[in-house]
């Protein structure tokens, strides 16, 4: 991958998160200050400094490593275990002096803004871009493209799908959706040859379409292309393609949709093999022949411009926001049931589990704005579930012991709290040791 793509996928990732952590963190601190709390500190990023400034009573800053950042709330027991103050009596102006139900408040500020920035940025996307798909109709009109991974569950090239888990369904993309692939016994209504039957989906599909180290395709619709962008310095630019070529005939064999390209450079890598080219507008098209270097991962180097019939919807304001909000949720809800399967032992959380380097890679080397909100969205509704777990150095975890405290009249020692943050921090650097791990793990497959 060239240079400049990494430097556009860091560049995205850095400021995704900037703008997640800063939401976040701003929801503690304006909390606390509206219930008259002292904020010392108010950080994106970790130390050591790039930029700092105080306004007030607080010191705002942008730290060197962009992998978070933090609020220090004057009397609360924190990550940064600074308790040398705990003894003394609590000032009025510290977290610890004030009721339950506001700390509760603070607490939980950092989350709620994740959440309405979640369903902002997902209600502005369905208001902006509307939708766009490959309808139900479209797809059987050929039936499916099954690869690989949707041969191996029994699917078939031309099998025309008609319903999901006993249920009807729009859009192509729907096949595809976690909430259905999650399900238990989940399972594709399919017609073959004019014979209806059901397929069934395995628990662990969802894991191995998610494996980035996995070649194997699953499914797709038939795809009929023109030459897009040819890469530099490939077999393609070689053979003198042009954007808009329609290539008709590869090492002798037809070729109209993308699927059967793919399947004859499979069969011929590593080597040069005849092509024929359609290239010109319609009254004037001419046939091109040349040849063409395949490379060892079945390519030739260019982007396709794909041929086809899609549907598309525009909503107004007023319909984007039941739409938008209903996406943000469904984000969060495939993220309980991936943990309860990965707690259950149904998905291995090697493969379901990504760490930075990850969800870098899913930015891409091209900078296209709907990709990074969508992104920054789901990740915004990601950090809320995240932070709402029940472990003492996240949010969750105070949010725990408060609602104890609340409930039982009883609030839990300050020694208790520093003592379950230690071990929240160990839990959290455990974690995220696996998940770097992880990603290098997969880099290197």
């Amino acid at each position: 991958m060239e240079s400049l793509q990494y430097l556009v996928m860091i560049a995205q990732l850095i400021l995704g998160l900037s703008i997640l952590v800063g939401i976040h963190e701003a929801g503690h601190m304006v909390a606390a200050k509206f219930f008259g709390m002292r904020v010392e500190k108010f950080s994106i990023g970790f130390p050591p400094k790039i930029f700092a400034f105080k306004k007030g009573e607080t010191e705002y800053s942008i730290g060197a490593i962009p992998l978070g950042g933090f609020v220090k709330i004057t009397g609360m027991v924190d990550e940064s275990l600074d308790t040398a103050k705990l003894n003394e009596e609590p000032k009025p102006y510290e977290f610890r002096a004030k009721p339950a139900w506001q700390r509760l408040i603070v607490m939980l500020g950092g989350i709620i803004m994740n959440v309405i920035t979640g369903i902002v940025v997902f209600i502005m996307l369905t208001y902006i871009n509307g939708s766009t798909y490959i309808s139900k109709d479209e797809l059987n009109k050929n039936g499916i493209v099954a690869y690989e991974l949707g041969e191996e569950i029994g699917l078939k090239t031309g099998d025309k799908v008609l319903k999901v888990n006993g249920h009807d369904f729009d859009r192509f993309t729907e096949l595809m959706n976690p909430n259905y692939l999650l399900a238990d016994k989940s399972y594709y209504t399919i017609q073959r040859n004019g014979e209806t039957m059901d397929i069934t989906i395995p628990g662990n599909l969802i894991e191995d379409l998610s494996d980035q180290n996995s070649n194997k395709g699953f499914i797709d619709v038939y795809r009929p292309f023109l030459v897009d962008r040819v890469i530099n310095k490939t077999g393609a630019e070689e053979a003198g393609l042009e954007k808009g070529d329609k290539i008709i005939e590869v090492a002798g064999n037809d070729v109209q949709y993308f699927h059967q390209l793919k399947k004859v450079l499979e069969d011929n890598r590593g080597k040069k093999v005849d092509i024929k080219v359609l290239r010109g507008k319609e009254n004037q098209k001419q046939i091109i022949l040349t040849d063409v270097q395949v490379s060892e991962d079945a390519t030739i180097g260019f982007y396709p411009e794909w041929q086809l019939n899609t549907s598309s919807i525009d909503y107004t304001f007023a319909e984007a926001i039941p739409l938008g909000t209903k996406r943000a949720f469904e984000v969060v809800w495939v993220n309980v049931k991936a943990f309860g399967k990965m707690f259950k032992g149904e998905l291995d959380p090697t493969k379901s589990l990504r760490g930075p380097i990850g969800i870098l890679q899913e930015f891409g080397g091209t900078w296209d704005w709907t990709r990074f909100w969508t992104l920054t969205g789901l990740l915004s509704m990601v950090l809320a579930f995240m932070n709402l777990l029940p472990i003492p150095a996240l949010d969750g975890g105070h949010v725990t012991f408060l609602i104890y405290e609340i409930v039982s009249g009883r609030k839990p020692s300050d020694q208790f709290l520093e003592n379950a943050q230690k071990v929240g921090m160990v839990i959290l650097l455990m974690l995220m040791v696996f998940v770097f791990a992880n990603d290098i793990i997969n880099l290197f497959p």
